[in-house]
């Protein structure tokens, strides 16, 4: 089974990172395959860096062929998710929901922790299109930009922190999911620290992925994630004209 881990910004090291943490628990038999943006937005923070971030993911995955059994997109604004999944009929899954959905299994209720304001209101969109409005009690920004999380020195963590104690004595939230790919190493410390499930998505979608493609479950070819329809695209976009 050969599942692949792709990260639609253009930062190799965030990739590193997320391949680090998911590597070590894939099942025997299971290759996982990093991806990094060819080129593209280093961070995807809000929209207009999520809508540039789309073509070279399609781009990535469109280069593998076949020969692959699923995908996960390491971005928590799910960036490219829907199309990914109307070109290939393997599963696709973003963070954002992998994380979201793990989190109402776990608790009652949960807050997430993302990185920038700007990135609150995407990440309040996902929460009712995957149906967990009522569980997510609050969407907080640390306002540590992306990349800053890389900086072991930095101010991130504590950040952070600040955030989930706010989270668990204001929202009352009996879960915390961790809202950006780049926070995938501080889970397992945060969670022994605060006693409540700290939840990032990344190696929680790889999981998910690799059970789906295990089962022989494939993305529906009807309605929404049909195939696109064979049509010319003008322009600089000529390279992605669907062909029936």
């Amino acid at each position: 089974m050969r599942i692949v881990l792709i990260n639609p910004n253009s930062t190799e090291s965030m990739t590193a990172t997320m391949m680090d943490a998911a590597s070590r628990i894939v099942a025997p038999g299971t290759e996982l395959l990093g991806l990094t943006a060819a080129y593209g937005p280093e961070s995807i923070e809000g929209h207009y860096d999520g809508a540039f971030s789309v073509p070279p993911l399609l781009d990535a995955l469109r280069s593998q062929g076949d020969d692959i059994d699923g995908v996960v997109i390491g971005c928590f604004d799910d960036t490219g998710v829907d199309p990914a999944r109307s070109m290939l009929d393997v599963p696709v899954i973003g963070i954002c929901q992998a994380a979201m959905q793990a989190a109402t299994t776990l608790a009652g209720s949960f807050s997430v922790i993302t990185t920038l304001g700007r990135s609150v209101p995407v990440l309040e969109h996902l929460a009712l299109k995957y149906g967990c409005e009522r569980a997510c009690r609050r969407i907080r920004a640390c306002e540590v930009p992306v990349l800053e999380l890389e900086q072991t020195d930095g101010p991130g963590r504590a950040r952070i922190r600040a955030e989930i104690e706010a989270a668990l004595h204001g929202d009352r939230a009996e879960a915390i999911v961790l809202g950006c790919a780049g926070m995938v190493g501080f889970a397992a410390e945060l969670t022994e620290e605060y006693a409540v499930p700290v939840i990032e998505g990344v190696t929680v979608a790889v999981k998910t992925v690799e059970g789906l493609a295990r089962l022989g479950l494939k993305t529906s070819r009807r309605g929404g994630y049909a195939p696109p329809r064979s049509k010319r695209y003008r322009g600089n976009f000529q390279r992605y004209a669907p062909d029936d």
